[in-house]
Formats: C-alpha cells, structure tokens, sequence
C-alpha cells in the first residue's frame, strides 16, 4: 500500500427498495434478493394511475419501490406539519438520512464537527413540478417559499441550515453520476482541507407512490420489470427510488481519532466523455477509461490489483458493450476481476445510483464477502468476457484476501451528458490492538476504577466499579422502547463492540432529545437485558433504570439536564441509529385537481386570522396567545406574511412587529388597527391648532 492520501467511511446511512437501513440493504446483497416489486392493477389504481395508461399493452407495473417514502419527523428538524407538506419528500429523506449517518459516524447530528462539509444531489420529482402549479400553496406560502421547498438546488443549504453544518455546502448534479460525483467533490474538498467531515450522497424520488412505466422497443427500459447488466438476457433497466450518504473524513484523522471505518477511498477521478460518443445520451469509451486510469493512479496503485469492480450496469445493450470495453481497457493486466451491479437488485436509483454502488461495494469490502448480481446467468456473448479480466459474479462467496496488499474495489458511475466517476476503494484497516486500560469514566456511577478496553468478540472484563451508564434518549417514549430494543439486538450480534465503546459512543455521538431512559450494567450481556426490559416496557419506558442499580448522572439525564459525559478515551463504534417515526405526509402529483376556493368571503380580520393560523400550521385559534416566534415563525415567514397582508388587504405591516413579543393576536389586532386612529396624535393635532 502506498503512502496517497486517502479519506475513510466513517459513517454510512441509506434507504433503499426492500430496505429501511443499511444492515436490511446489506441482508438483501448478502442473500441474493431482488428487491424490485411487481405491483398489482389494483395497488396502481389506488396510488393514482390512470386506468387507460395501466392498461396499456407496453405498461410494466414494476419499480424499485421506496416504502413510506412520504414519512417524515418534521418535528425534529423544526418544521410545522404544513411546512413538511410543501417540502419535496426527496428533502424529507435526505434531512433523515443525513441524521442516521452522521450517527452511524458517532457524531451527535446536532453538534456535528465544525467544518463539516455538505456534497449533495437529487433529481426533478412530481412533488416539485405540481408544487410550482399549485395555486393554492403558492398562495399560502408564497412563490419563493415553495421554490426553496422543493427545488433540488437548495437541498445541501437545508442540511447545512437546519444541521448547523459550517463546512462548505453544495448541490451537485450529473444527471446518473450525481452521488458519486460528489462523493469525489468531497473528497477533493477533505484532502484540500476545505472541510475536516463531510456528508457525500444522493437522493432519487420522483414519486413516493406506487409507478410503473411504458416500455418502448430500443428504449431503455427492460420489457419485463427486471435488470439484467451484463447477462444474455439483458434488455434494459428498471427505474428506482432510495436516498444514500456516506460521512467521510480524512484517513489519518479517523485512525488518530479510533474512529470505526467502514472502507478506505484510496482515490477518485471525474472525467467528461465530450463529443467522443455516438449521442449525447450514449456513453463513450476513452472517457470512461479516463477515469478509471486516474483514479487509480491517484491511489498510488495499479488497475490491474482490483479484485472486484462494482460497475454501473444498466443492462442495455449498448451502455454493457460501451462499459466492459472502457474498463477492459483500464484494467488491462488484471485477471480474476469480478463484475457486478447492484441496479440488479434495486433498480436504477438515478441520482442515487452511484453512492448506492458505493455502499454495497464498501459492505462488501468490510464483511470481506462477494455477493451477487441476481437476474442473471450467463454473461451476454457480445460481452466476450472471456477476453476481459472480469467474471460475472452470481453467487455469494468469502472474498479471499489476495496474496499481498488489501482487498480493493473500483467504483463506476456514468451520465448522461457523458460525466464519469470512478472510485478506488480498499477494505478498512485492522483497528488498534488493546492499549491497557481507560481513564475512569464518571459515567460509571460517580467514581471508581478503570475498565479495560475490551476487543470484538467475548464480553470485556470490567474492574470492580461501579456499572457503566448507557444513556437513551427520543422524542417519544414509543421511540425510546424502540431504540432500546435496537441497541440490545446489537449488543447480543457477533462482533458486537465493547460496552466501554457503546456507553462511549450514546454519551457524545447522539442529540439529547425530551424523552429519555438509561441503564446502568457491567457486562453487554447484562445491558443487553436490561436495554430488553426497558423497550418491553413500552410507551412507559421513559424515565426508567435498571439493572445495575441507579447512577446520580444518569438521574440527572433522566431529569432533561445537560449532562457534560466528559470524555474518556474511548471510541466512537457504528451502533443502531434513531428510530424515526414521522406521519405520512404525502406529495403533489401533476394533475392532482386544485383545493376548493371558500365558498363566502370572509370578513378582514378572519381572513388575516386564518392567514396566520394556515401559515403558522396552527391547530385553532387557542394557539393565538403563543409569540410570533413560539409558534413556529421565522424572519423568512414573516416576510412572506408582509407581502401576503400587503397584497392581499392592503396593510403595511412593519417587520419589526414580528420581533416584538407579542402574542399572536394582538400582533394581528396591530396589524389591523387604523394606522389614522391615533389619540395622541390626534390630541397633539388639536393643541397645535388651539
């Protein structure tokens, strides 16, 4: 291995068709399942496809489907129910997504690392095309309200703002390769030292509800709802919906830091194919190449070591030809490559496509395990992959380490537009052998000896002080039962990390939230269940304690303080992430008919009234005797406010009213008072005058 400079995952988050987290995503790889789903007439009905285009002969009722895609905890990010509404639910996912990984990182999503860097994309969605045609919530919120709700330019500036994400932070697009692109913006940005973190992924939506579409012969779309890359039987690809990030950091923080890694990027590189193809939509050879050539020339290593070549695979026949020929030609002198493709098992994710690819590859490389591209069984003869240094892989096997050097990955994604990005990856270093003991940590009770730092596998052996203390918190307790029993799974798995590393990693790589609980133990088998009892106690988890006996600090959580877990030593470790439980929102569709005018007008004052209450989000006019600002408003809404009662009545309505703190309504009954009725002014006048 060469001394390049390299940048470690170090957190991971994603959703994606048949999976909600990144182990359900890995679970699907590992046994071989396609996850893109065959809808029936009636579930397609019911979503709102027309009867005429179902029905239509070419109509394939399959797409890598995203479940409850609309979901979203607005509440934990500060928006109002109606606010999340507008917002795209392309947004929704990414802001979530952004919090699971940055947890998966061990880094608190509300106090992450300053600096960090934000290298994000998305694709145009139903919900942002009908949300700029809808009438009716241009009205409510205004024009640029809605834009900056649902245009994908602003999607990076919403993780940044509502994150406190200080690093740079841009919205990428390079149509298909757009998350792997900013993946190597990303990169390029740590190893500039632009940013010290930074979140690198994609988003694909275009529609949370069940869709199929229309084949049309050469198209390319597969005739039957499966995607078959580089098989006899490939005949095109099958769209997808599921959002990816990685968290990244450079490698030689990470190791300093003991950060657990998920893989190496070892190098990148970005090419353009120009005018080199035969369309604009074609891919091109030499491009392609390119790319490959100089990232792994980045990487100070050669093509010809990489054991497994996650490739972007759409299946048609002329992308496959295009794309065994570029990397044949890169990776000439290699032999015994694997190829693969994950759109085999989700489909293809668009935006979302290249980081998904990444995420599988680096799953692959940490579990040290091929798995297989499905839907296939013989490579296309036109391929003549027998002349090429690559094997179809089609089942799942150990990934046998090579003979010198570490296991190694390339990465492919391509645009139409002719934008490559090819990322070399490398398996995750060994973790640092034990160095003795730890400091003494006050989250074990209020004192007491070190405990030794324990390794993967049996459980550690502690001193004779007191239990330590994991803390948990949530927004609701139904929440909090959940992530107990999440976390005590995980600490029954194999491999599970010490209970020094968990207690570590949930006192400083997780938000403190109103709804909390901890337990206090000595060994992951006791915590385990202990962190069972809790979650069976269900929505009457909050508050509770047990097994090892109470603890004065984590009384003091218990209570909503801010505990100061001061900092031991130990090391942040990948542990389940919080279980979100948002209400389904759901999304705008094009067509969708417009809601209905009021019937009567309706006097002045209730029409401003209704025009706070409607913008606010607020449940009733009980809600008017909050703040401007405790009831949800922002600087950014109080402009829309002033130009809708402007526009809309007539008033003129200072700015500077919104700041005061006044209660809703009479902020309205100031807002409606005749800027004439003046009593002192009036008396004034009448003295001036006598």
């Amino acid at each position: 291995m060469t001394d390049a400079p390299a940048v470690a995952i170090v957190g991971m988050s994603g959703r994606f068709p048949g999976a909600r987290d990144v182990a359900a995503f890995w679970a699907n790889l590992r046994d071989g399942v396609c996850s893109i789903a065959d809808f029936d007439e009636e579930e397609l009905l019911a979503d709102g496809v027309p009867a005429d285009e179902l029905r239509h002969p070419g109509y394939v009722p399959s797409k890598g489907f995203l479940a409850d895609a609309d979901r979203f905890e607005h509440e934990l990010f500060g928006f109002g129910a109606a606010e999340a509404r507008a917002l795209d639910p392309q947004l929704r996912q990414l802001l979530e997504t952004a919090w699971s990984a940055l947890e998966d990182a061990g880094h608190d999503p509300r106090a992450a690392p300053d600096r960090t860097g934000v290298y994000v994309g998305g694709e145009p969605s139903d919900h942002a095309l009908a949300a700029q045609l809808d009438p009716g919530l241009r009205a409510r919120l205004g024009p640029l309200q809605v834009r900056m709700f649902t245009d994908r330019e602003f999607m990076a500036g919403w993780l940044s703002y509502r994150l406190n994400l200080t690093g740079p932070s841009m919205t990428v697009q390079t149509a298909c390769s757009t998350s792997l692109a900013t993946v190597h913006m990303a990169v390029q940005a740590l190893l500039l030292s632009e940013c010290d973190l930074a979140l690198a992924g994609g988003v694909s939506i275009d529609s949370p509800y069940r869709r199929g579409y229309l084949y049309e012969p050469g198209g390319i779309f597969s005739p039957d709802g499966r995607c078959r890359p580089f098989d006899e039987k490939a005949a095109g690809t099958v769209g997808g919906n599921g959002v990816g990030l990685v968290v990244l950091k450079r490698l030689e923080d990470a190791l300093a830091d003991g950060d657990a890694i998920h893989a190496v990027v070892r190098g990148t590189a970005l090419s353009n194919d120009g005018a080199g193809r035969v369309g604009f939509t074609a891919p091109g050879v030499d491009g392609q190449t390119t790319a490959i050539v100089e990232a792994w020339a980045a990487a100070g290593l050669e093509p010809a070591d990489a054991q497994f070549l996650e490739a972007h695979g759409t299946g048609t026949d002329l992308g496959d030809r295009i794309e065994v020929a570029a990397a044949a030609a890169a990776f000439d002198g290699a032999s015994g490559c694997a190829i693969g493709s994950v759109k085999s098992n989700v489909g293809h994710l668009n935006a979302a496509a290249g980081v998904t690819g990444l995420i599988k590859a680096a799953l692959m490389l940490r579990h040290r395990t091929m798995v297989p591209t499905v839907n296939v069984t013989r490579p296309h003869p036109d391929l003549d992959l027998d002349s090429t240094p690559f094997h179809l892989l089609t089942t799942t096997a150990d990934w046998v380490a090579p003979a010198t050097g570490p296991r190694l990955a390339g990465v492919s994604s391509l645009g139409i537009g002719g934008t490559n990005v090819h990322v070399v990856l490398s398996e995750p270093p060994v973790p640092a052998s034990s160095t003795g003991t730890r400091a003494a940590a006050p989250w074990r009770g209020d004192s007491g000896p070190a405990v030794a730092r324990g390794k993967e596998g049996p459980a550690p052996v502690l001193g004779d002080g007191p239990p330590l203390v994991l803390p948990l918190s949530a927004r609701t307790p139904a929440q909090l039962a959940t992530a107990a029993g999440r976390l005590a799974e995980a600490l029954r798995a194999p491999g599970a990390p010490s209970l020094a590393d968990v207690a570590c990693t949930l006192a400083t790589g997780r938000a403190a939230l109103d709804t909390r609980a901890y337990v206090a133990a000595t060994t992951r088998a006791e915590a385990a269940a202990a962190l069972a009892a809790l979650a069976a106690h269900g929505e009457g988890a909050a508050g509770e304690a047990a097994a090892g006996g109470r603890s004065a600090l984590g009384d003091a959580w218990v209570r909503g303080e801010d505990v100061a877990w001061p900092h031991t030593g130990g090391r942040r470790v990948h542990l389940p992430t919080y279980p979100f439980a948002g209400e389904h929102h759901g999304a705008l569709t094009v067509g969708a008919p417009p809601p209905p005018e009021p019937e009567q007008p309706l006097d002045t004052r209730t029409a401003v009234t209704e025009l706070f209450l409607t913008t606010l989000d607020l449940a009733g006019r009980q809600d008017l005797t909050r703040t401007y600002f405790a009831a949800g408003g922002d600087s950014l809404t109080a402009v829309f406010l002033v130009g809708e009662l402007r526009d809309r009545f007539g008033l003129e309505a200072p700015i500077e009213l919104f700041l005061e703190e006044l209660p809703l309504e009479e902020l309205i009954s100031r807002v409606l008072s005749d800027p004439d009725d003046d009593p002192l002014g009036d008396l004034l006048d009448e003295l001036e005058s006598s």
